[in-house]
């Protein structure tokens, strides 16, 4: 075995179980959930320059103020997932290293959907940390090459963005491993063909979460496409709706902050911790599908 699929064969590990990883203390440059809510204050924008923030244990929004972007950090390197737009780019570097983390240290980024306001900076960040791109395998031309697939319900509305190299692919249910940390990928088409939700747990002291970054699950198209003409990506799209809504649950994380009332979670004026979060967010999904189809077909 080579040593690119031996390294490889390590991240796309197995079923069993890693140990959670555990919070370290707060680096200086982290901010309150407060002072990071005051700082987008009426700046909701998919490049808006944000301060990073610990969402919770070892996971920090370092995204912007629009647009989650997720450092899962251990002892034996970091994983990103998603990176806003290429303009972006820049600004999460910047709140990595704030952080006190290096580039260099990330070592894997993953992906939640292949549009340009969370895929378009992967490539500059790729190449500023050297990391290894890893994504399903619907998503990966995409990716490369920054332009939507034929599949895609919005083809034609989101502008081409940068490419990047992915560098392998996971499966629906396949685990992603760097040192102590497993985070599991889950098929949730229907956005995109390509989304994906991943979960983990993370641990502040003995206290051990659920953590799932829930990727966009809303049934948004071009004028011309009609979900109720494409019955097996419905199929699929509800299929991935009941995964997201039967997985262990006690904080979403979404692309879109306020998707899933982030901002107010991270200023304490709403609970983080929600057990229910996952389900009710993929029962909003089903909801705006079923009206989507209905208005369709005139109902």
């Amino acid at each position: 075995m080579s040593a690119k699929a031996a390294l490889l064969a390590a991240m796309l590990g197995g079923c069993a179980a890693a140990a959670p990883v555990h919070q370290a203390s707060a680096p200086a440059g982290a901010v309150s959930g407060t002072e990071h809510v005051a700082q987008c204050q009426g700046r909701d924008g998919w490049s808006d320059a944000a301060p990073p923030v610990r969402v919770y244990a070892n996971v920090w929004q370092v995204g912007t103020c629009g647009i989650v972007a997720l450092l899962v950090t251990s002892d034996a390197g970091h994983i990103l997932i998603d990176a806003a737009t290429d303009e972006a780019a820049p600004d999460i570097a910047r709140n990595i290293e704030r952080l006190g983390f290096k580039l260099s240290d990330v070592k894997i980024i993953l992906n939640g959907h292949e549009h340009l306001d969370h895929a378009g900076g992967i490539g500059a960040l790729q190449r500023m940390t050297g990391a290894r791109l890893l994504a399903r395998s619907p998503a990966r031309a995409v990716l490369e090459s920054g332009e939507a697939s034929a599949d895609d319900p919005q083809l034609g509305l989101n502008p081409k963005f940068p490419g990047a190299r992915v560098d392998g692919i996971v499966a629906d249910g396949e685990i992603v491993r760097l040192g102590p940390l497993a985070l599991t990928a889950h098929a949730t088409p229907g956005h995109t063909p390509g989304s994906t939700s991943w979960s983990w747990r993370s641990c502040a002291g003995a206290e051990c979460r659920n953590i799932v970054y829930g990727d966009s699950i809303s049934a948004l198209s071009n004028d011309s496409y009609r979900f109720s003409d494409h019955p097996a990506y419905v199929a699929a799209f509800r299929a991935g709706l009941d995964r997201l809504a039967g997985l262990g649950c006690d904080i979403l994380i979404t692309p879109h902050p306020g998707a899933s009332d982030l901002h107010a979670r991270l200023a304490g004026t709403a609970p983080l911790v929600d057990a229910k979060a996952c389900a009710r967010y993929a029962a909003g999904g089903r909801a705006r599908l079923d009206a989507r189809l209905a208005k369709e077909n005139g109902r």
